[in-house]
C-alpha cells in the first residue's frame, strides 16, 4: 500500500512538472487538416492530448466492468460462501478441541454445505473428530479410511487409524499402520517411534537399526538421544548372540560402548563375550572402564569371577583393586565385603559391611551382615537382628521399567513396549515414618547397640509328644471312673392314690436318667457296673 502511494505521488510529480515545463516554454501548434489551418497554444494541445488519454481508459475500464460483470458477482459470492464456510469449519474444529460434540456436528454439516470436501479434506478431519466424541467409533475409522487413501491427507488419515488400532488393542494392525507411515514419511516422530518400538519388540534388530539410521539422517531424533538408540539396539543384539556367536556379540556390544561410554549393559556383554574368546585382561578393561565411570554390582561380581579358577584370595584382590579404583563408594565396599566373606576373613568383612551401612544404610548391606553373622558365630538372634534391619531399611537398586522390577536388563519395557525404558534406581521410594509395628528405620550405630550378645546355643532335647498325649488321656480315663457320690434321698409326702381308668391302664413311669461318667467322643470309657445293661433286640443296627 505504501509503494503504491509513493508511485501516485511521484506521478503527480511528474505531471505536474510537465505541466510547469511547458508553461515557462510558450508555443503555438498548428495544424493543416483538409485545407483548414487549426492553431492553438501548445500548453492546451498537451492538456486536451491527456484530457483525450483519460477519457480513453475511463472508458475502456467501464466497458470491461459491465463486460465482466456476471462473473464478478458469482465471484464474489462464491467467495462470500467460501468465507463463510472457513469460519463453520474454524469454529467446528475448536467445538471438537473443546469437546462440544454438537456444536462440532452442526459446524462440519454446515461446511461441508459451503465448501466441498474436495476442495477442504479438514471437513472430513472434524467430521471424525465429532464422531470421536460422540463415541461412533467406527463412522471415526471410515472416514480416517478415506483420507489415508487421499496424497494430501495420507499422514492424517493413518495417524487416527493408528490411535484407533491401539484403542482397541489390535497390536497387528497398529504397527502395520505405523510402518507404512513410516516408510511413506519417515521424518514423522510418532510413526518412526512406534515402528521401533514394534520391531524391538519383535526382536527385528537390524530393521530397527536401519530406522534408527534413517531418522537420524532425517534429523527426527536429537544426535544424542540416536545414539544412545543405537547403543541400545546394538547391546540387545549383541545379547542375543551372546550363546552362539561371541564374536558377533563381543563386536556389536564394542560399537555399542563407542556410542555410549556409560552404558553398563553393553560393558557387561562385552566382557562376557571376551571372557568366552580368552580375553581376560581386555575384558578386565572394560570393566575397570565402566566401574570407574558409574560402580555397578554386576560389574563388580563379574570383574572378581573373571578368572573361574581363582582362589577365594585371589578374588578379595581383585576386589581391593576395584576399590582403589573408585574409594568411599558404597558397591566398592559391598563387593570387597562379599569376597572377604567368601574368602572367611570375617574381621574384614564385617568392618566393610559396616562401613557401607554407615554410608547408606540399606537393605544390601544389612542382608551382608546377616550372613556375616550366621557363618561366623551361627547366633539365630543376631541374624535374626540384622535381617530385621534389612527389613526395615530402604530396598536396593534394580532395573526398573514402568513398575515393573527385572532380575537383569531389558531393551524393551514388558508394560508399555517402550524401548530403553529400564533404569537403574530403587524400585519405589521408601515412606518416612515408622513402619506398621512402629519401628523406623535404625542407623547402623543404633543397630549395633542393640545387637544381642554372642551367646552358646544349645539345643534342647525334643519332647516325646506320644508320652504327653498317653498322660493326658489316662488323666481323662481316671477322671471318668472315679466314684461319685449317691444322690440323698429327698422326703416323700403323701400324695393321693390315682384313679384307675375303666380300661385298667396304668400311666407309665418316667424313665430314669442315665448319668455321664465322661468318656472321650472317640473312647466309650468305663462301663459302670450299676447299671444294667439294655435289652438286646433283632431291631438294633448295632
Amino acid at each position: 500500500m505504501l509503494i503504491r502511494l509513493v508511485v501516485f505521488a511521484l506521478f503527480v510529480l511528474l505531471l505536474a512538472y510537465g505541466f510547469s515545463w511547458l508553461a515557462d516554454r510558450p508555443g503555438d501548434l498548428s495544424l493543416i487538416w483538409e485545407g483548414q489551418i487549426y492553431q492553438t497554444k501548445l500548453i492546451v494541445a498537451a492538456s486536451a492530448i491527456i484530457a483525450l488519454v483519460a477519457a480513453v481508459m475511463i472508458a475502456w475500464w467501464f466497458v470491461r466492468l459491465v463486460w465482466t460483470s456476471p462473473h464478478s458477482v458469482t465471484r464474489y459470492f462464491r467467495a462470500r460462501k467460501r468465507d463463510r464456510g472457513y469460519q463453520a469449519l474454524s469454529t467446528g474444529l475448536i467445538a471438537a478441541g473443546a469437546g462440544n460434540a454438537l456444536l462440532a456436528r452442526k459446524m462440519a454439516a454446515r461446511s461441508r454445505g459451503l465448501i466441498r470436501a474436495d476442495q477442504e479434506p479438514l471437513i472430513n478431519l472434524l467430521e471424525a473428530q465429532a464422531a470421536l466424541i460422540e463415541g461412533r467409533h467406527d463412522e471415526a475409522r471410515a472416514k480416517f479410511e478415506a483420507m489415508a487413501n487421499d496424497p494430501e491427507t495420507r499422514e492424517l488419515g493413518l495417524r487416527g487409524l493408528y490411535l484407533e488400532a491401539r484403542r482397541l488393542g489390535a497390536n497387528e494392525a497398529a504397527r502395520q499402520y505405523a510402518e507404512k507411515a513410516a516408510d511413506n514419511a519417515p521424518y514423522l516422530p510418532w510413526a518412526a517411534q512406534a515402528t521401533l518400538e514394534y520391531r524391538s519388540q519383535a526382536g527385528r534388530w537390524d530393521d530397527a537399526i536401519r530406522l534408527l539410521e534413517q531418522q537420524k539422517a532425517a534429523r527426527v531424533v536429537e544426535k544424542a538421544e540416536a545414539n544412545r538408540l543405537h547403543a541400545v539396539l546394538l547391546t540387545a543384539r549383541a545379547d542375543e548372540k551372546l550363546e552362539s556367536n561371541p564374536t558377533g556379540a563381543r563386536d556389536d556390544a564394542l560399537q555399542a560402548l563407542k556410542l555410549a561410554a556409560d552404558f553398563i549393559p553393553a560393558a557387561l556383554i562385552a566382557a562376557k563375550a571376551l571372557f568366552r574368546e580368552g580375553g581376560v585382561r581386555k575384558a578386565a578393561s572394560i570393566l575397570e572402564q565402566a566401574w570407574k565411570s558409574a560402580p555397578h554390582p554386576e560389574i563388580g561380581q563379574a570383574y572378581v569371577r573373571a578368572r573361574s579358577g581363582d582362589s577365594t584370595l585371589d578374588r578379595l584382590k581383585r576386589a581391593e583393586r576395584l576399590e582403589g579404583q573408585r574409594p568411599n563408594n558404597v558397591e566398592s565396599l559391598l563387593v570387597v565385603a562379599q569376597a572377604a566373606l567368601d574368602a572367611q576373613e570375617f574381621a574384614k568383612a564385617r568392618a566393610k559391611a559396616e562401613a557401607a551401612a554407615r554410608m547408606q544404610p540399606r537393605e544390601a548391606a544389612y542382608l551382608l551382615l546377616a550372613d556375616i553373622e550366621e557363618a561366623e558365630t551361627g547366633d539365630q538372634g543376631r541374624v535374626r537382628h540384622w535381617l530385621a534391619q534389612a527389613l526395615k531399611a530402604p530396598r536396593d537398586p534394580a532395573w526398573v521399567a514402568d513398575g515393573f522390577v527385572s532380575d537383569k536388563w531389558l531393551p524393551v519395557s514388558p508394560v508399555t513396549g517402550r524401548l530403553d525404558a529400564f533404569e537403574w534406581k530403587a524400585p519405589f521410594g521408601q515412606i518416612d515414618g515408622a513402619l506398621e509395628d512402629g519401628s523406623a528405620p535404625a542407623s547402623i550405630e543404633t543397630a549395633l547397640k542393640t545387637l544381642p550378645p554372642l551367646r552358646d546355643v544349645r539345643p534342647e532335647s525334643p519332647v516325646n509328644d506320644h508320652r504327653i498325649i498317653e498322660l493326658e488321656r489316662a488323666a481323662t480315663i481316671a477322671e471318668a471312673v472315679r466314684p461319685t457320690p449317691a444322690p440323698t434321698p429327698a422326703p416323700t409326702s403323701a400324695k393321693p392314690k390315682p384313679v384307675e381308668s375303666a380300661a385298667g391302664d396304668k400311666a407309665p413311669a418316667p424313665s430314669e436318667t442315665k448319668p455321664f461318667f465322661g468318656g472321650l467322643p472317640d473312647d466309650p470309657g468305663v462301663r459302670d457296673p450299676r447299671v444294667e445293661p439294655e435289652p438286646k433286640t433283632r431291631l438294633r443296627l448295632f
